[in-house]
């Protein structure tokens, strides 16, 4: 009886290991990622410091008439936070190759996107924040309505890139450019997608909690 070794002997013709190539794809959108989250930082820093301005002259900061509902801000929240979990969905779906699951939860996660935008748009209307207020101080006038409206209209932008990159990705994934081994475009959107989030809830606690 011949003993065979468990281990296969390796000739010198056998073609090296190909080296890992690096998730340029993941980092560069981390690196914007981060980019847009400051930027957008550095508008609620603006924000609430204006505010705290006002305050200090004994102004009000909302103008005569407008109140922020808390109804909608946090069905928004609970919006964002299901399409977070959905989002993990099509991760391990496309990680176990299920294609079809993976395809169900993006467009189940643009579903929520277009709700999230639409609510929005609903939040609004019932707030009626006028662009140019009369009366007050000079810098409530000038900074107040600039900033409210550009900080929820970022976000927007930022939703709406989040979910034509995960779109994208998704369509690609589902035509088999992505499998079980190389989620790169996937884990890239979806790390977007957690970076608006994280911006909703800086924004949901500063303008509509707090106001």
């Amino acid at each position: 009886m011949t003993d065979v070794s468990v281990f296969q002997a390796v000739t010198d013709s056998a073609p090296a290991a190909q080296v890992a190539r690096p998730r340029l794809q993941v980092v560069g959108t981390a690196l914007a990622s981060a980019a847009a989250f400051m930027g957008f930082l550095g508008m609620i820093g603006l924000y609430i410091a204006y505010r705290q301005d006002v305050r200090a002259t004994g102004a009000t900061w909302l103008p005569d008439g407008v109140v922020i509902p808390l109804t909608q801000p946090n069905m928004m929240l609970a919006t964002w936070s299901l399409s977070g979990v959905v989002v993990i969905w099509a991760l391990f779906a496309m990680k176990n190759d299920d294609r079809a699951n993976t395809f169900i939860a993006i467009g189940f996660v643009m579903v929520l996107g277009f709700a999230y935008i639409a609510q929005t748009g609903y939040l609004l209307s019932l707030m009626d924040m006028p662009l140019f207020p009369t009366g007050g101080e000079a810098l409530d006038v000038l900074n107040r309505p600039p900033l409210f409206y550009g900080i929820i209209g970022t976000h927007i932008v930022m939703t709406l890139v989040a979910m034509g990159y995960l779109a994208a990705m998704g369509l690609r994934a589902v035509g088999g450019q992505y499998n079980a081994k190389d989620l790169e475009g996937l884990y890239g959107a979806a790390f977007f997608w957690f970076t608006t989030y994280a911006a909703y809830l800086v924004m949901w606690y500063v303008i509509y909690i707090t106001k």
